[in-house]
């Protein structure tokens, strides 16, 4: 998950903060020591994720794109320079450019906005901003909430007691807000200095930053992993109750499955997965550089100066084709893989599934798989020319059925004009109008849709006076008959407008 730094250069920011036993502080360097804080603990704890540093003031400027290298956004820290006024929404505009250039709008991203909580004056500032929010057109749109999955978190270098002598704390929140309420404020708590910065910092560390350790299980091999980034809690939106449900840090391994069979699942999340490395050297045991099992087993066996199952994993998924399905907790599993950075490289990843007994329908419940060896038959054939996958429900479900669907209005126009060239062409085509009409007249009811059955009503009705002269004059009987019954079914009366009812043709006979 990348990180996106925005600092604020305002002058705001230049303003004193009185040290006891020292020189002056600025804000400015207040912040600068936090953000070292945050870096130190990235390097050592997040080295495989991408950051990147933005300054901004009434302009935003890339200082830094994003970068593992935490020396050179280090260097620029130290070489900020001084602006004028705080424009927050270029800012905010400038991130989403940023990170669309580099990601797209699909990858999630964490922002991380330290500024004194000046809002800036007049027009640009946030107060201002915020203001408008409903007076804008289409093209000058507030860039919040973010086209990407973002969370915002705002350092303000001032204390709570500050920041409420004025609006800038309901401005702040109201930021938050619409950006989905995802993110947080963080203020320092008492007088303004390095220890309450560092707290600050370390609330947010502690909050977006902390690695998750967990220890990998597959039978009796067993690895210590870092997840990152590190997985959120999950609401089930189903239960009378909601709790939120976390990965449990004992992730045990079981069962394999081939990638065809998986295919694409529907995942909440994806997240890298590296064995807890014994020494420096052993920082890139999760990248496979090789392509044989065998090769990258052993070159990473010697750079982590002892055998890892992690590594013998990863390389195994990566030769066979195939995912280990891995339970993160009751009823919640996930699948770990392999994946190619590039043509040379590849990541153990691990996607996780929706909680629940049954992630994937067409695997049927994750708990009644198991080994092809207890099979009476290898259910794959002995040339491996059938699957046993997708299991087929014992149930029909209602899905499957030929269920009319309107998503957009051309298929609704589309099935009323069907219904029209059939009445055109009675008695010959007495049968499909029929049919299209109830398939029509079950949809509308079903949506409760009680206009259409009367809107197509009147269209027979005026078909009927449209009949040319040599019509067979059962064509009349049959569109009357038929407008009739759909204004009786508009109606809802539960006589005329009973869902398994159909229109019956009416009987008629011309045969004298």
């Amino acid at each position: 998950m990348p990180t996106v730094v925005l600092m604020d250069v305002s002058l705001s920011m230049t303003r004193p903060v009185s040290l006891d036993g020292s020189e002056e502080f600025q804000r400015k360097n207040l912040a600068v020591h936090g953000l070292t804080m945050l870096f130190e603990h990235m390097a050592t704890n997040y080295r495989l994720e991408f950051t990147s540093l933005v300054a901004f003031s009434s302009l935003w400027e890339l200082l830094v794109p994003f970068t593992r290298d935490y020396n050179s956004l280090q260097e620029a820290l130290s070489n900020l320079e001084d602006y004028d006024k705080t424009c927050l929404e270029s800012a905010l505009q400038g991130v989403n450019n940023v990170v669309q250039q580099e990601w797209g709008s699909g990858c999630p991203c964490q922002v991380v906005l330290v500024t004194d909580g000046s809002l800036g004056i007049g027009k640009g500032s946030l107060r201002h901003s915020l203001q408008t929010l409903k007076n804008r057109s289409e093209d000058k749109k507030f860039p919040l909430p973010f086209p990407f999955p973002a969370k915002l978190f705002v350092m303000c270098i001032a204390n709570a007691e500050e920041l409420q002598t004025t609006d800038t704390m309901d401005n702040l929140e109201q930021l938050l807000s619409l950006n989905r309420g995802e993110g947080q404020i963080f203020t320092m708590e008492g007088p303004l200095c390095l220890k309450s910065v560092q707290a600050m910092f370390g609330r947010l560390i502690d909050q977006a930053y902390s690695p998750f350790h967990a220890v990998l299980r597959c039978g009796n091999l067993s690895s210590d992993v870092q997840v990152f980034p590190r997985p959120e809690p999950v609401i089930v939106d189903e239960e009378v109750d909601p709790m939120p449900r976390t990965v449990q840090t004992d992730l045990e391994i079981v069962g394999f499955i081939e990638i065809g069979d998986i295919s694409s699942p529907p995942v909440i999340s994806r997240h890298l997965v590296l064995p807890i490395a014994v020494n420096k050297e052993a920082d890139e045991i999760g990248t496979s550089n090789t392509d044989e099992a065998e090769e990258e087993t052993s070159a990473n066996q010697m750079a982590g100066k002892s055998p890892n199952f992690c590594v013998l994993l990863h390389g195994s998924l990566k030769v066979e084709g195939m995912v280990a399905l891995v339970q993160l907790g009751p009823e919640w599993y996930g699948m770990l893989y392999s994946q190619a950075d590039s043509k040379k490289k590849s990541n153990l990843m691990m996607s996780l599934f929706e909680p629940g007994p049954e992630p994937l329908p067409w695997l049927g419940k994750v708990s009644q798989l198991g080994p092809i060896s207890d099979a009476l038959e290898n259910p794959y054939g002995e040339d491996d020319s059938k699957s046993p996958f997708p299991v087929q429900p014992k149930i029909k479900r209602s899905y499957s059925q030929n269920v009319t669907v309107w998503i957009k209005a051309s298929g609704l126009q589309t099935d009323v004009q069907k219904i029209l060239r059939n009445a055109r062409k009675l008695p010959e085509k007495t049968q499909t109008f029929y049919k299209e009409l109830n398939r029509l007249r079950k949809a509308a009811l079903a949506f409760g849709f009680w206009e259409l059955l009367k809107g197509v009503a009147e269209l027979l009705e005026r078909e009927c006076t449209l009949l040319p002269d040599n019509a067979h004059p059962d064509a009349a009987f049959q569109l009357s008959h038929a407008a009739q019954q759909l204004k009786l079914a508009s109606t809802g009366d539960s006589q005329y407008a009973a869902f398994d009812h159909n229109i019956a043709p009416m009987h008629t006979d011309f045969s004298s």
